[in-house]
């Protein structure tokens, strides 16, 4: 069946808005192609009797012009000349097109069209041509079908079928690149919606933060945690890199990876330091957790920190399992009795918790040492060994008395310990410090420990004569992952008693390392049960601020409340914190850097990359929002062009991406992710992506556009980690939901996608900002620590002890 020729007039005077005019210029395309018929395209913006139309076709030599696609379908196909029977069924088919598929969109019921669809075509030919009645239903399905998962179709195979035979005939495949070059001037911009959308729906990312996660066999299944934040202050930056934000990245990187992914956290509530915070307040010990754990919480969900649960330790499930972990440990004969010289204060009438006492440190001779730990050296300590101690209380220095406690027996648990340890740390790929401190407690051979302290506050023992005492926070707080674990579900044992199926990741700063390689671990061991134990340890060195340390008290380095204040937002926040992350060495934050990393970086990289392709797409001179084809010769593997080097190029640096991630090297990844924006920028410059491009060589420009609008959709995926709001305001932008991130760059925005409006991402930062936020938070060499001279000291103590006697009134 051939004809001569048709002509196509498209009217860029029109001005429809709706995707039944792509229909009918697909159904055209598609019938001319199928039928032999030349087709010649040409343009108008004259009005005529047609001029509400987006296009016509004039046919034969008496010039008829037909505004209806069906129409032309019938003229191509010579309907007239049809047998009686064959007519009539093709006119059934017709009525039944207009009245059910016309004007398709998101609120038709989808699957009584694909039910009657599938009907339709079972009784249509099964071999490759393409005939009338499967170019009137093709052209009406196109972009729908394009949008269904393929786990919908299963349901209907003969639709399934048909489409995949058909969208596989050379007349199809043919007309395809011709559609994508014209549909934009028979359509003026439409608004975004999921009607007009058309990607590839298996890289669809759902994640759905109300929905109870539990290990699925067979799956990988990510279980998360970062150390939990202590409620006597307000987390500073170093905190927030260290452990909370360090761990969110790698959960929202899992969560898009497609893995099983848990993140769970919370507030460390018991212990001395409350104790003392709570004296200084004038407040009981639960009224000071209550307030810090709402601050807590209210900072990370302003720095969009995305756990499945943040919750805290001062619970009767903390209790409950933290007791039956020391009862096993005990009647497992791993627990043992220590009476040990402590300190006492005879004004204060009480033994002395290490955060009670300071002193001066015998390792270096730091003045302020705590009784636990020295803060400058980082040496642990038994608040015993200080030199010149004094109670925090009064300032009175204490005397020696003798106390009894229980202690876990890490020397006898030391064998099973080590190779736990040999073990993890080469299948988990430990970050270099952690399995440096670690190695360090081992070598030099482990002691029992204490795990009982001589306060209020905290678990109680539930052992007959140490019913005064509660467990030692260090011993207490780890097992808050758990109990925190099982607030959320209580199926947590599928998470925590499940090493065969789960792998767990845990985040924190070095000074936490021991607790969560050595005792912890030990401590599930001791108990004989089956425990998913440590897989991969992230430990980070220390973040410092303008060159000293962050003080509260001297009002030096900015808090995470502090953060909100400067209204710059959140996103920008956690890249920079990100990309100065102190993996392996300190690392130092200063405004200059921020605001250069905002200006240079965000906005004039990965910001002007994205603004720059959709600004392109967008305008209505070129392609009117639509995604256009690209050519399948210039991409293909193998091809010598600049379009298949820069596919190489992403993709190479992709899989370097995901072997860094899969590996915690965060900081690292997020270099490599800013990479791809930036090849994503050296490409179009290549290109040389102007109007001109697209008048001139429309095959090229749309291969280009194709190719940047599709990276773009990428990095909003590489991205999600980092900047999850960037990263929905990119997918917005797109009209396209959230995705997974794919082994390899594909084109996953299939032609005739309709994007939506940009947008900036990044604003400018005015660099005067610099001296404005110094004075706001210090950072200058007059801010550095003075030496606390006695009286001060002595002055101190007695505030305290003054609240304390206050609070006892």
């Amino acid at each position: 069946m051939t004809n001569s020729s048709i002509s196509l007039v498209q009217n860029v005077a029109a001005q429809p808005a709706n995707t039944a005019a792509a229909a009918g210029l697909l159904k055209v395309l598609i019938a001319a192609q199928a039928t032999g018929t030349a087709v010649e395209i040409t343009t108008t913006d004259k009005a005529t009797s047609g001029s509400k139309q987006p296009f016509w076709v004039v046919v034969g030599d008496s010039q008829t012009t037909l505004y209806d696609a069906n129409a032309v379908v019938r003229y191509l196909y010579k309907a007239g000349s049809l047998a009686l029977a064959d007519r009539i069924a093709l006119e059934q088919l017709l009525e039944w097109e207009e009245k059910t598929l016309s004007g398709l969109d998101a609120d038709n019921d989808m699957d009584a069209i694909l039910a009657g669809a599938d009907a339709k075509v079972g009784q249509l030919s099964s071999d490759s041509t393409v005939g009338a009645a499967d170019v009137v239903i093709l052209g009406a399905l196109y972009f729908a079908l394009s949008n269904v998962k393929d786990a919908a179709l299963n349901a209907f195979p003969a639709l399934q079928q048909w489409f995949a035979r058909q969208t596989a005939t050379p007349a199809v495949v043919a007309v395809l690149p011709v559609y994508s070059a014209n549909v934009v001037k028979v359509l003026v911009r439409e608004e975004a919606s999921a009607a007009n959308r058309n990607f590839n729906t298996d890289v669809e990312f759902v994640y759905d933060p109300a929905k109870k996660v539990l290990p699925i066999e067979g799956a990988k299944n990510i279980l998360i945690t970062s150390a939990l934040p202590y409620v006597n202050n307000v987390p500073h930056l170093g905190n927030i890199i260290g452990s909370t934000l360090s761990a969110d990245v790698f959960a929202r990187y899992s969560r898009v990876r497609g893995n099983n992914t848990l993140y769970i956290c919370g507030t460390d509530e018991y212990g001395t330091a409350t104790e003392t915070k709570a004296l200084e307040e004038g407040v009981t010990c639960q009224q000071l957790c209550d307030k810090y754990h709402a601050m807590h919480k209210d900072v990370y969900d302003w720095f969009g920190l995305s756990f499945d649960h943040f919750g805290r330790t001062s619970t009767e499930k903390q209790t409950e399992v933290v007791q039956d972990i020391f009862t096993r440990m005990h009647k497992n004969g791993f627990v043992s009795e220590k009476t040990a010289q402590q300190l006492y204060c005879e004004q204060c009438s009480r033994f002395l918790a290490d955060r009670y006492v300071e002193g001066t440190c015998p390792r270096c001779a730091y003045e302020d040492a705590r009784g636990d730990q020295c803060d400058k050296c980082g040496h642990l300590l038994d608040a015993i060994e200080l030199v010149e101690p004094r109670c925090k209380l009064d300032g009175n220095r204490p005397v020696v008395r003798e106390s009894t406690h229980l202690c876990i027996d890490l020397d006898r648990l030391q064998p099973q310990c080590a190779a736990f340890v040999e073990k993890s740390s080469s299948a988990g790929a430990w970050s270099a410090n952690g399995l440096s401190i670690t190695n360090s407690w081992l070598s030099e051979g482990l002691r029992p420990r204490a795990i009982t302290r001589d306060l209020k506050w905290g678990v109680p023992v539930p052992l007959a004569g140490f019913d005064s005492k509660v467990f030692y926070v260090w011993f207490d707080a780890c097992i808050g992952y758990p109990s925190i674990t099982a607030a959320y579900t209580p199926e947590w044992e599928q998470w925590w008693k499940n090493p065969a199926n789960v792998q767990l990741f845990q985040f924190m700063g070095k000074d936490n390392v021991p607790f969560h390689t050595v005792v912890f671990p030990s401590s599930q061991i001791a108990t004989g049960e089956d425990w998913t134990l440590l897989h991969h340890i992230s430990a980070c060195e220390y973040l410092n601020y303008e060159g000293g340390k962050f003080s509260k008290s001297r009002g030096v380095g900015v808090f995470g409340n502090n953060a909100r204040d400067t209204g710059v937002a959140p996103d920008v926040w956690r890249y920079y914190l990100l990309s100065s992350r102190p993996e392996s060495s300190d690392t130092i934050f200063t405004w200059a850097n921020f605001v250069a990393c905002n200006n240079s970086v965000l906005l004039a990289n990965i910001g002007n990359f994205c603004n720059r392709t959709l600004k392109f797409l967008d305008k209505n001179t070129t392609y009117a929002g639509i995604v256009p084809t690209a050519d399948p010769a210039l991409i293909a593997a193998g091809a010598d062009s600049v379009h298949r080097r820069f596919i190489d190029d992403v993709n190479g640096m992709l899989t370097s991406f995901i072997e860094h991630m899969d590996a915690v090297r965060i900081k690292a990844a997020l270099s490599i992710a800013r990479d791809i924006s930036a090849r994503g920028n050296q490409y179009l410059q290549e290109c040389n992506t102007t109007n001109a491009l697209f008048t001139e060589q429309r095959t090229q420009c749309d291969t280009v556009m194709a190719l940047a609008v599709n990276l773009v959709y990428l990095l909003s995926a590489l991205f999600h980690p980092f900047m999850p709001a960037t990263a929905d305001s990119i997918c917005r932008q797109l009209n396209a939901p959230s995705r997974l991130l794919p082994d390899s760059f594909a084109l996953d925005l299939k032609p005739g996608h309709i994007i939506g409006k940009p947008e900036h991402l990044f604003t400018n930062i005015d660099p005067k900002k610099v001296d404005q936020w110094l004075a706001e938070f210090g950072g200058s060499a007059s801010d550095e620590p003075k030496e606390e001279s006695k009286k001060d000291k002595k002055k101190k103590a007695k505030a305290a002890a003054a609240a304390k006697s206050a609070q006892e009134a």
